[in-house]
């Protein structure tokens, strides 16, 4: 599909920056139910001010957001980069007044959006937000687990859904532009299969599709007794349950390793195991809120 083309503006036509917030959310209603008619039913509004509203935010924008057609409303390239700015604005507007309130009493309180990867969501963050609910009652903290496949949390973050995401990074000089973190804990891979199999690596190969990034692909493509995966799962505890089962044996990190099952072992892969690095991610705007400062505190105390 080629590029659409700028639209002109008309003289002393009002600035990208005069968006009001309503023209936000309409804006980001279409891009995430991909048609006017789907965005004017979850806003609750009618069909023609959900497409007058987009006309005004083209021109004020300068450029065509959205390609109409009979399916519905596809982003262009600039709506996409629209639609991640709005979200990631009208999430600060969503946190404004409690932050403000928290501020004028020595506290910190608001709204904490966490999207994480299942093993940290199910192992990591738990005891964190336990001592954050503590320190800071008033933070009211969201989590949602994002499979780390394509754009991944980091994804989540940079499209202002989250406001920090634990992810697998490779390293902060690698992190997507735009966001900010850094490395948590370097997490060893390790041997997981059925207890008491004389020969475990020998059996057939159990893995999920989050499972092989950079970090161990290497390493992965050295070991001659590996096999090909006999068996793909969605998570990695669809692997233990499996590896409990005697189906096959799993190189697994060990954050999935927090809560083994009966009936399987985990043996140490020796010198030279693969790790993967866990961290956290944030946008620049979002790194400034109490909330998030507090939550990243705790974080490097869980894991420092």
């Amino acid at each position: 599909m080629a590029a659409a083309a700028p639209l002109a503006s008309a003289p002393g036509a009002a600035a990208a920056g005069d968006l009001a917030p309503h023209e936000l959310r309409i804006l980001v209603a279409v891009d995430r139910e991909r048609g006017f008619s789907a965005a004017a039913r979850a806003l609750g509004l009618t069909q023609s001010a959900v497409s007058h509203s987009i006309r005004g935010t083209e021109r004020k924008v300068g450029a065509v957001l959205f390609e109409r057609g009979r399916t519905g409303a596809t982003p262009t390239a600039a709506g996409a980069a629209a639609a991640a700015h709005a979200r990631r604005v009208l999430r600060l507007l969503d946190t404004l007044a409690a932050e403000a309130r928290g501020a004028g009493r020595g506290t910190v309180t608001g709204p904490l959006r966490i999207a994480a990867f299942r093993s940290a969501a199910l192992h990591l963050l738990p005891p964190v937000l336990a001592r954050l609910a503590d320190r800071h009652p008033g933070i009211e903290a969201e989590v949602y687990v994002v499979r780390e496949l394509g754009a991944g949390t980091a994804g989540e973050v940079a499209e202002g859904r989250a406001d920090v995401g634990i992810a697998t990074i490779d390293a902060p000089a690698a992190l997507p532009a735009g966001l900010l973190g850094d490395v948590l804990l370097e997490e060893p891979y390790a041997l997981v299969h059925p207890a008491g199999h004389p020969a475990p690596r020998s059996l057939p190969l159990v893995d999920w599709h989050e499972n092989c990034g950079s970090y161990t692909r290497e390493w992965w493509t050295r070991q001659d007794w590996i096999p090909k995966a006999t068996v793909l799962t969605e998570d990695d505890g669809a692997v233990l349950s499996m590896v409990g089962r005697g189906l096959g044996m799993a190189i697994m990190p060990a954050l999935s390793l927090a809560d083994v099952p009966d009936g399987v072992t985990v043996t140490d892969l020796g010198r030279g195991r693969p790790t993967r690095s866990v961290g956290y991610l944030t946008t620049a705007e979002s790194a400034a809120r109490g909330a998030v400062r507090a939550l990243i505190r705790e974080l490097r105390a869980a894991t420092g």
